[in-house]
């Protein structure tokens, strides 16, 4: 791999034209109409209750979000290549400060105060570890193939989800692993190697579930592994792992925490505890069913008004368009989140040079490992994980986060087309 050098005309020619028609209006204008519907929501959530705080505070956030959001855009890639590990150190220092000094919020020490303000440092590791991925990957010589170069990219990945892992927030830390699999995978890494590391925690979720699941998903995974015929030391030690993981997972559940085991366990059957730790996941499941084709119309929406399902405006915001709005709500939810993972990848293929098209692979990573999850968990196929929607769910740092996403692939679309006019 060549190292991509910098072109300075590219960002000359930029500013020779009129900066809009290097804007990319149909992600831009997607990101706004899922705020709105986001803020739409919200405001339903908290109506009846009197919490409007929640719809003014994101508002606010919305505001800073945008703000953010041009200044990526329009940033030079220089700077944000220059600033990449920059950012991941700042990251870094965070992440350990909020385990030493941080607040407690539902068991995980993972909020940082300055004065009034909070924020998740463990949102905004997100943009620096992207960022140092990217900074990493382009780099001359680079090739994922290696061992070498692959154990370093997951090296910058694992510290980060190392410290999360402290405070502790498992849902968090999976967002890390699944934007280091999306990017490893479009970076061109050994099969194999990725096949494994997949299957591992594959193998531990079906040890939680029963000895029969166990059994089956092992076996699946040993075959996939012979299928690969990487040789007898490589396949062997990969059944090795799958045993040992296997095996370790009665380990691993003894050290989580209370709640983390009654999230597991309300993920595996919700009925055994409907008024207790299923509780959640039943009320929502009936919220998104209620809806019908067009749903209940704005601020009718049983489940929401009444107070049926906790905190509905935070991990369970996708209720509130299904039932209100029906079928045609979550369809466009999801259809306006896919519109975005699907031009996050488009443009990433065909980024000017290796840093672009890693800075929007980790971006679609993230929309679609956040979309996927917290919708699973609204309808009951995922564990309850606290991972928001995109946009949508209340929150200052992962909304402030989601609009710097947005800005790094608006930046990777304007250089695109800059460097096809000059």
């Amino acid at each position: 791999m060549q190292h991509i050098a910098f072109d300075d005309t590219v960002e000359y020619s930029s500013h020779k034209r009129p900066m809009m028609e290097l804007f990319d209006w149909s992600v831009f204008l997607v990101a706004i109409m899922l705020v709105a519907i986001g803020l739409i929501s919200i405001y339903s959530a908290t109506f009846d209750i009197k919490m409007s705080v929640y719809f003014t505070k994101q508002l606010q956030y919305a505001a800073v979000g945008m703000t953010v959001m041009f200044a990526l855009a329009f940033m030079p890639e220089r700077w944000l290549s220059i600033t990449a590990f920059g950012s991941y150190g700042l990251s870094i220092v965070l992440l350990i400060a909020v385990i030493l000094i941080g607040k407690t919020v539902y068991g995980s020490k993972s909020w940082l105060y300055l004065g009034p303000v909070g924020f998740q440092p463990s949102e905004l590791a997100k943009i620096g570890t992207l960022l140092a991925l990217a900074e990493f990957i382009s780099r001359k010589g680079v090739d994922l193939r290696t061992i070498r170069d692959m154990t370093t990219t997951i090296a910058i990945v694992a510290l980060p989800v190392a410290l999360i892992m402290l405070e502790p927030d498992f849902g968090s830390a999976s967002v890390f692993v699944a934007m280091l699999f999306g990017v490893m995978l479009w970076a061109g890494v050994d099969l194999f190697l990725l096949f494994v590391v997949v299957s591992a925690p594959l193998i531990v979720v079906s040890a939680f579930v029963g000895k029969v699941w166990f059994y089956s998903i092992a076996s699946i995974c040993t075959l996939g592994a012979i299928f690969f015929k990487r040789g007898v030391v490589a396949t062997a030690l990969s059944i090795v792992l799958f045993i040992g993981v296997g095996f370790s997972s009665s380990y691993v559940y003894g050290v989580l925490k209370p709640h983390q085991k009654d999230r597991i366990l309300s993920f595996l059957d919700p009925e055994t505890d409907p008024r207790g730790k299923g509780y959640n996941v039943i009320q929502s499941v009936m919220a998104v069913g209620s809806g019908g084709l067009t749903g209940k119309g704005f601020l009718h929406g049983t489940q929401t008004q009444l107070r049926y399902i906790p905190k509905q405006w935070t991990d369970f915001i996708f209720c509130v368009p299904t039932e209100e709005f029906g079928f045609v709500g979550g369809v466009m939810v999801i259809g306006l989140l896919g519109i975005l993972i699907f031009r996050a990848i488009a443009i990433a293929s065909i980024a000017h040079n290796k840093f672009s098209a890693v800075m929007c692979i980790g971006v679609a990573s993230l929309l679609l490992f956040h979309t996927l999850v917290n919708i699973g968990m609204a309808i009951g196929l995922f564990p309850v994980m606290g991972i928001p929607l995109p946009f949508l769910s209340a929150g200052g740092s992962s909304l402030v986060v989601n609009f710097a996403s947005v800005g790094l692939l608006l930046n990777a679309y304007r250089l695109r087309q800059a460097k096809q006019r000059t």
